[in-house]
């Protein structure tokens, strides 16, 4: 897309190609966002699992307008292995490039399919070329809309879409290329926006907060839980449900669910009741239960299936921070890294990569079965579950 020379004007932003397209929804160009605030992010995530749970790959894309940076990573889990390759760059004139380094995210028919590439590369021996197709439309989750502890900033108002579908394509490790089926698979992928937590490194003359990544996180008690997943019934009949449970010393202070069909009806779940067992050592998920209370009446209850050990950690693609990184971190031009953790159940390692992870699950309500993942991280002392304060981990 066609750039042009930068606009002498002070009060607006630089002309640019989408500018000629009738989408205007601020008084300003596309090159500006409505709100300066550097935590400003437009994210790209997405995670493909294999439904035996023996392979999973992830990828994500992030945009920080207002820090003029691009980052991305990729990672392949493979049992208890994990290969991470991430990159940043800044930006570019024209927004509507969508890759950075060895990583590309293209839309080929919006809101049903899209595609990630991870080429090549000189860091891992890793890489891949998978296109998504959605299985139902896209849905929204509620605004995460939260204030910092002394009530003054907001610290997060972003809205998130998530879609289910199935991936197609291939991954290579070490040299040995894996057909990816869409039989064999399942993919969740979401697109986020707005003023995001946990973005760039702690501004050292503001005082430090206790959200995510921060300098307190991980003290006392806290659990999140993060899940979509989609049940076929014996008659060929489909639903879904998506949702986000997050509390602190026992209170809840963020809950979105819903239950969706096909057709894009959605019917809210009033309370989500987690019912789930974990490893003390490793805080991995071993499986269990979720309740749905919906708004409507009525109560369903999901049984939920651990599947292998593989499931890509989050952490070295920069979720709550790693090895001293953050997300949305200027690195100049370009910067490409990785690594290899040959052993992500080795309590170390893991308090190095953190125990946020897309762990592959099956789950099964009534005579309905399907997959999906689920994210958890809970902190602190729980002796309800077993786990013991000294084998926390963040």
């Amino acid at each position: 897309m066609r750039n042009f020379a930068r606009n002498q004007m002070d009060d607006i932003g630089q002309l640019i190609g989408l500018d000629e397209l009738l989408n205007h929804q601020i008084v300003d160009t596309f090159a500006s966002t409505a709100t300066s605030e550097q935590s400003w992010t437009e994210k790209i995530w997405s995670a493909m699992v294999r439904k035996d749970g023996t392979l999973s790959i992830d990828f994500g894309l992030g945009r920080y307008h207002n820090r003029g940076v691009m980052d991305g990573w990729a990672a392949v889990s493979r049992g208890s292995e994990q290969w991470t390759v991430r990159a940043n760059r800044e930006l570019r004139d024209d927004p509507t490039i969508t890759s950075v380094g060895p990583l590309t995210y293209e839309i080929i028919e919006p809101l049903h399919k899209v595609r990630y590439v991870l080429a090549k590369n000189e860091h891992q021996p890793i890489a891949y070329d998978i296109t998504f197709t959605s299985a139902m439309p896209p849905f929204f989750e509620d605004r995460h809309k939260q204030r910092e502890q002394d009530g003054f900033r907001i610290g997060s108002d972003v809205i998130r879409y998530h879609q289910i579908g199935t991936p197609s394509g291939w991954v290579e490790i070490e040299g040995e290329r894996i057909e990816v089926k869409p039989e064999e698979w399942t993919e969740y992928r979401d697109h986020s926006w707005g003023t995001r937590l946990d973005v760039g490194a702690h501004n050292p003359d503001v005082r430090p907060s206790s959200d995510f990544g921060d300098v307190k996180f991980g003290e006392g008690e806290f659990v999140l839980v993060w899940s979509p997943f989609m049940l076929t019934a014996p008659n060929g009949e489909s639903h879904a449900y998506h949702f986000y449970y997050m509390a602190k010393q026992g209170r809840i202070f963020y809950s979105s669910g819903y239950r969706n069909y096909p057709d894009g009806r959605q019917e809210k779940v009033a309370r989500v009741r987690p019912e789930l067992r974990y490893d003390d050592k490793t805080r991995r998920l071993l499986g269990g239960r979720v309740h749905f209370d919906m708004m409507q009446g009525g109560s369903h209850t999901v049984e939920v299936e651990v599947m292998g050990t593989s499931g890509v950690h989050l952490g070295p693609g920069l979720y709550l921070g790693f090895d001293g990184k953050k997300h949305g971190s200027w690195k100049g031009p370009l910067e490409v890294e990785g690594e290899r953790f040959a052993d992500t159940l080795d309590v170390p390692t893991l308090r190095r990569i953190r125990q946020l992870r897309d762990c592959p699950i099956r789950v099964t309500e009534g005579d309905a079965t399907g997959y999906g993942i689920m994210e958890t991280i809970i902190h602190g002392a729980h002796p309800e579950l077993g786990l013991t304060a000294e084998n926390s981990l963040t």
